[in-house]
């Protein structure tokens, strides 16, 4: 028996686990790809719960920074970037729902892949931006287009990086907002958590019908933080396989492994994101692993875990998790 017959979204999923049919949303079948997420968008694909979705996603570049020589600013048009496929209406997606999205593969896409590198004006922990205003001259414009394949990211010579990708964006609709695809908050969005790859479950809370499920922004690899702005963003061909669990109340993303789960806050300044994962995880705990909730929170502060997603976007992502063996059943 796997890890995943025993997961929530095995046994608590409609689908049960079943696989059902399965659809390629290719670039031609997509044809708009999408900069907001929200209730307004044209559906471009209708699914069962169980099905599969092959999906190939664009960089967040939208592919228009082709060499060293391309810079950002002058390829680049804020906020028309990090272009979403979707929205996939999941059948019987309703408010109160949750639409779990299993990540099975993410390939390399193209015959020659390559990711990008960028380093963007006012754009990045480490300089002055619109949201840290400082008076300090931008950092330098630079591009760097790295070789890779699903064996490694060869960022030089020097260095050959795992290849580790996972997705930056995954998200439902917002019950009446349009969000920024760059945004994270609790519908999803642009959470860069670099645990959000092959082998991994999303959970989501479901505030529109049909969810209105979007996709988008692969990484090759990303360290904690995204520092620089931008992890190596590529072209992928990501195979999800999704579900719905019916009638589960969350307000935050959530994630399950084989190994732990993990809640998702998104907030600006960073210690309110941590606040909003550390605090959705004691509830968790509290709610459906059958601790005390001021158990649970003592515990956290000396086996829990925190992934940091991003602190260089409009909002920070953080993941607080805890392993698996602590969520055992006490022995009676």
């Amino acid at each position: 028996m796997t890890w995943l017959s025993k997961s929530l979204m095995h046994t608590r999923g409609v689908a049960r686990g079943a696989v059902g049919t399965t659809h390629e949303l290719t670039e031609e079948r997509q044809g708009v790809f999408h900069y907001t997420i929200g209730p307004y968008s044209q559906p471009v694909l209708h699914i069962k719960p169980g099905d599969r979705v092959i999906v190939d996603t664009r960089d967040a570049f939208d592919g228009k920074i082709q060499t060293e020589q391309d810079l950002p600013s002058a390829k680049l048009r804020v906020p028309f970037l990090n272009p979403q496929n979707g929205p996939i209406m999941i059948e019987g997606a309703e408010k109160g729902d949750v639409v779990a999205v299993y990540i099975e593969s993410m390939l390399p896409r193209g015959a020659n892949p390559r990711g990008t590198c960028c380093l963007i004006p006012r754009f990045g922990a480490l300089t002055g931006t619109d949201f840290t205003a400082m008076l300090n001259d931008p950092l330098p414009e630079i591009t760097r287009k790295i070789d890779l394949d699903e064996q490694g990211v060869y960022w030089s010579r020097r260095v050959t990086l795992p290849y580790r990708p996972h997705i930056g964006t995954l998200s439902l609709s917002p019950e009446i907002d349009s969000i920024n695809s760059l945004t994270p908050d609790s519908h999803g969005g642009n959470m860069d958590v670099p645990d959000m790859g092959p082998g991994s479950i999303t959970y989501l809370p479901v505030r529109s019908p049909g969810a209105r499920l979007f996709i988008g922004d692969a990484h090759a690899c990303q360290g904690d933080g995204e520092v620089c702005g931008t992890a190596v963003e590529y072209a992928s061909r990501t195979t999800i396989h999704v579900d719905l669990i019916k009638s589960w109340a969350i307000d935050w993303p959530r994630l399950e492994t084989e190994d732990q789960i993990m809640v998702i806050g998104s907030a600006r300044p960073l210690e309110d994101a941590t606040r909003i994962a550390y605090s959705e995880l004691v509830l968790w705990m509290a709610k459906e692993y059958g601790y005390d909730k001021w158990d649970a929170y003592m515990m956290l502060s000396q086996c829990g875990k925190v992934r940091l997603g991003n602190f260089v976007d409009p909002k920070y992502s953080v993941a607080a998790g805890v392993e698996k063996k602590y969520l055992a059943p006490e022995a009676e």
